[in-house]
C-alpha cells in the first residue's frame, strides 16, 4: 500500500472514530379509519358534525408525539382512509394489516368496529367513535381499547349532577333512533343509580319541522304535574334544540341538548387545555370536538408507550397501557388510565352549554373503594369483560 492510501486509510478510520454511530430510528406507523353513516336529514337547524372529525384529532396527536420523538430517535407516521361503507372499512382495514400496520385508531359506529376485531390478529385497535355500552360489558375484545367514553359514562355524569343539586324528578324524552335508545336506556341506568326518579318516560313520535310550532306543540308534549328538570336523548338533534324554553312548566333542559355530559368542547380550557384548543385551531381551523378529542388521546397513548418502551409492538404497548407506569396527561385536570376488565380509558366528563362549562364530573361524595373515576361508566363487577385479568 502506498504511503498516501496508507495515509488516507487512517484519515477515515480516525473520522469513523471521531464520529458517534447513528442508532436507527424506530418509526412508529398508525393506521385512522374512520367511517360514519349518513344520518339522512335533520329537521332542525342544528350545526352539522365537520366530515374531518376525529381526522383532525389524530393528526394533532401525531404531530405531539413526533415534537418529543425526534429527540428520542422516534419518528410517527399516519395512513388516514374515510371510507364512504362498512364494506370499504373493512377493506382499507385488511389492505393497511396487508402493509404491515399493528397499530389503529377507529371511529366508526359498534357493529363495523366488532367486525375489525373479529378479523384483527395481534393488532391493537383503539375505539375513538362508538359509545355503545355492550363493547365494555359483553362484548369486549382483547385488543379493543376506548378513547371514546361510553354512554353510561356520560349519563352518569349528567346524574351525578342532578343529585347534586337534588333535582331528583325528571321527565325523560327519548328519540326514535337506535343512538336515542342506546343514550336512554344508560340515563335509565344512571337514574338507579343516583337515586332519581323518571316522572315521565315519554318516546318523541312526531315528525314534523318544529321551527314554526315548537312554541304550541312542546308545552303540551311536556305537560306534568311536577318535574325537577327534562332530560332529553336526541343524539342527532332532530327536536331537542327546541325543548329549551318551550317546557309546560319553566324548567332546565339537560341531556343531548341543553347542559350536556360530553367528551371534549371549545369551552373546556382549564388545566392547560387553552393552549390544546389553540394548536387544534391552528391546525384543523375549527374548534376540536368529541371525535378529535378521542382520536388524540389514541395517538398520545401510543406516543406515551412508545416513548417509555422504545418499542412500537402492540403487544408492548398493550401491556405498558394497562400497568401502574401509564399515566396520559390529557388537560383533564388528572392523569388518564385505562380500566383492566373492558380497556377503557377514565376520564372526566365536562358538563357543558354551548357557550360556557358548567362543571366536570365525578364529584365531590361520590365514593369508590379504588378510585371516584369508576363511579362513571360500568364499574368491574357490573361488566362481564375481564381482557386483562
Amino acid at each position: 500500500m502506498s504511503f498516501l492510501s496508507r495515509a488516507a486509510a487512517t484519515s477515515l478510520i480516525t473520522l469513523a472514530a471521531a464520529t458517534p454511530l447513528q442508532a436507527e430510528s424506530l418509526k412508529v406507523r398508525i393506521g385512522y379509519l374512520q367511517w360514519v353513516p349518513d344520518r339522512g336529514p335533520v329537521l332542525s337547524n342544528v350545526i352539522p358534525e365537520p366530515e374531518d372529525a376525529g381526522l383532525r384529532g389524530a393528526e394533532l396527536g401525531i404531530n405531539d408525539n413526533s415534537t418529543t420523538g425526534k429527540f428520542l430517535g422516534q419518528t410517527y407516521s399516519i395512513q388516514s382512509e374515510v371510507a364512504d361503507s362498512e364494506a370499504a372499512a373493512v377493506a382499507a382495514f385488511e389492505a393497511m394489516r396487508q402493509d404491515g400496520l399493528e397499530l389503529f385508531v377507529v371511529n366508526a359506529p359498534s357493529s363495523t368496529l366488532t367486525t375489525l376485531t373479529e378479523k384483527a390478529g395481534d393488532e391493537l385497535i383503539f375505539n375513538a367513535g362508538a359509545k355503545d355500552d355492550a363493547l365494555r360489558t359483553g362484548r369486549c375484545h382483547v385488543n379493543l381499547l376506548h378513547t371514546m367514553p361510553s354512554y353510561s359514562m356520560l349519563t352518569d355524569a349528567l346524574g351525578q349532577w342532578l343529585n347534586q343539586r337534588r333535582w331528583d324528578e325528571v321527565f325523560l324524552i327519548t328519540g326514535p333512533t337506535e343512538a336515542d335508545k342506546g343514550w336512554a336506556d344508560a340515563f335509565r341506568r344512571s337514574a338507579k343509580r343516583f337515586g332519581l326518579e323518571i316522572v315521565e318516560d315519554k318516546p318523541w313520535i312526531f315528525d314534523a319541522d318544529l321551527r314554526r310550532t315548537a312554541s304550541k306543540e312542546l308545552p303540551l308534549f311536556t305537560q306534568a304535574s311536577d318535574y325537577d328538570a327534562v332530560v332529553v336523548a336526541d343524539v342527532r338533534g332532530d327536536f331537542g334544540e327546541y325543548v329549551p324554553f318551550n317546557t309546560w312548566l319553566p324548567r332546565p333542559v339537560v341531556g343531548t341538548q341543553g347542559m350536556s355530559p360530553v367528551t371534549w368542547h371549545r369551552v373546556v380550557e382549564s388545566w392547560g387545555a387553552a393552549q390544546l384548543q389553540n394548536r387544534f385551531r391552528d391546525l384543523a381551523g375549527r374548534d376540536m370536538n368529541s371525535e378529535d378529542y378521542a382520536a388524540w388521546a389514541a395517538i398520545r397513548s401510543v406516543g406515551t408507550s412508545v416513548t417509555d418502551l422504545n418499542s412500537a409492538s402492540p403487544t408492548d404497548i398493550r401491556a405498558f397501557l394497562f400497568s401502574d407506569k401509564f399515566q396520559l396527561a390529557a388537560f383533564k385536570g388528572r392523569k388518564l388510565t385505562f380500566r383492566s376488565w373492558n380497556g377503557q380509558l377514565r376520564q372526566p366528563i365536562p358538563l357543558i352549554h354551548p357557550r360556557g362549562l358548567v362543571a366536570r364530573a365525578p364529584f365531590e361524595g361520590f365514593l369508590h373503594p379504588n378510585t371516584e373515576m369508576d363511579t362513571l361508566g360500568f364499574d368491574r363487577p357490573e361488566s362481564e369483560c375481564r381482557i386483562n385479568g
